[in-house]
């Protein structure tokens, strides 16, 4: 069943978890750029929806593309080393992760050369042993955040490899001092998800991806890279 919230559609707004329920509001924006300042952003959007309590969570990708981390794959040029190794990665309906000798090469400058081959060598003693996932338990965050064009990512993005977000945390507290809420960076997928940054260290990172398990922002063209999180019982 659908709701309608505001002027977005949602597919089941609403969720329970370890005996709460919450709703989760998505917030439509204009098309995020690099000349954005996300603070601003979060201010223009959210100001007038935040009730005391609220969370405000962000999608990875819109912090970074304000970073400067979005790059258009013509100018990514990957060296023999990604071209071999993306050939290995294990593509998903969630996107495709590493699984292009661009985003590979951008995994190649963000970790290292050393961690990407370690974490390769993990992940292929793994497979024998029925284990997945070890390539990016290993390489951490900065490989699995980036994130791959495809053709359903919101133009003109699905031309670009974007990173994750620098200092995650420092972003999400520079935005709550701005909303007075606490906030949430986060990188959530069809797939399931993970807390990039939080404005307070005592956010509960596990909860927090346990209430948007199943992505409530959507993963395509939906233009809605942040939302509230609201306690309802």
């Amino acid at each position: 069943m659908s709701e309608a919230i505001g002027k977005i559609k949602v597919k089941h707004p609403e969720i329970d978890f370890e005996g709460n329920t919450y709703i989760r509001i998505p917030i439509k924006t204009h098309v995020i750029i690099r000349e954005d300042n996300i603070v601003e952003v979060a201010k223009k959007y959210t100001l007038d929806q935040i009730v005391p309590g609220d969370i405000l969570f962000i999608s990875e990708k819109a912090v970074a593309i304000t970073q400067g981390r979005a790059f258009p794959v013509k100018d990514i040029n990957p060296r023999p080393l990604a071209r071999f190794l993306s050939k290995y990665v294990q593509k998903t309906k969630a996107g495709i992760g590493l699984g292009m000798p661009e985003t590979m090469e951008m995994a190649l400058r963000e970790c290292g050369v050393i961690r990407i081959l370690f974490a390769a060598a993990v992940s292929a003693i793994a497979k024998i042993f029925g284990r997945k996932g070890d390539f990016y338990r290993v390489a951490g965050y900065k490989a699995s955040s980036i994130d791959g064009p495809t053709p359903n990512t919101l133009p003109p993005y699905n031309k670009y490899v974007v990173l994750g977000p620098e200092n995650p945390d420092k972003a999400a507290k520079e935005i709550s001092d701005a909303i007075n809420t606490e906030v949430a960076i986060v990188d959530i997928n069809d797939l399931g998800g993970n807390i990039l940054g939080t404005s307070n260290a005592s956010m509960d990172r596990k909860v927090l991806v346990g209430i948007l398990r199943d992505n409530p922002l959507g993963q395509c063209s939906e233009q809605t890279p942040m939302g509230i999180i609201r306690k309802l019982s």
